[in-house]
């Protein structure tokens, strides 16, 4: 899996579950207020930018979140919204 190579982000420390969920909570309170970065320099606890990087990364590849072409990051991930269009037999891709 590309995501678990150490290679892309040159990282040695890895985020937790704990961590990935704090990242969660903080973006779907503060969706499109900030671009990565200062996203990164407001959480509530710090860790390393690389760190950030890699569950940035899964979350874009899990389809939970957008970065606008502006930069700012986007918490798209609505499972009950999901679900409605299922039972209303549309295609989500």
């Amino acid at each position: 899996m590309k995501l678990l190579s150490k290679k892309p982000h040159g990282a040695i420390h890895y985020p937790n579950l704990g961590t990935v969920l704090m990242v969660e909570e903080f973006l779907k309170e503060h969706s499109d207020e900030y671009r990565k970065r200062a996203l990164w320099e407001s959480l509530p606890k710090k860790m390393m930018y690389q760190t950030f990087c890699i569950i940035i990364d899964y979350l874009i590849e899990s389809g939970k979140i957008l970065v606008d072409p502006e930069g700012y990051v986007l918490w798209t991930y609505n499972p009950k919204r999901i679900e409605k269009l299922i039972k209303e037999n549309l295609i989500v891709k």
